[in-house]
């Protein structure tokens, strides 16, 4: 399935600024970014789930936002792009 992971961490603080460090770093491992604070993943339940999981345990949830979207099948019908970026297939072949 893909999700879209958007979050928003408060920075005032030296810790808000680890947090969204931390953040970032649980997003990469299993997404690419396609903004500032904004990740496409492709993920089976259980990824998504220990995703979920990763990421409550780093947000304050008193200080922070974060917000998980499913994206319900045929993706190329539900997601348009325009402008330079362009996503990975992931279901395309992989050439290295």
């Amino acid at each position: 399935m893909l999700i879209i992971v958007t979050y928003d961490v408060s920075t005032e603080t030296a810790a808000g600024r680890r947090r969204l460090r931390r953040v970032a770093k649980v997003c990469e491992s299993m997404g690419q970014r396609v903004q500032k604070s904004v990740f496409e993943c492709q993920v089976n339940d259980i990824q998504y789930e220990a995703l979920e999981r990763a990421l409550l345990a780093e947000i304050d949830e008193q200080q922070d936002n974060l917000r998980f979207y499913r994206i319900t099948e045929p993706v190329e019908v539900r997601v348009k792009e325009y402008g330079v970026y362009r996503s990975v297939d992931f279901e395309g072949p992989l050439v290295v």
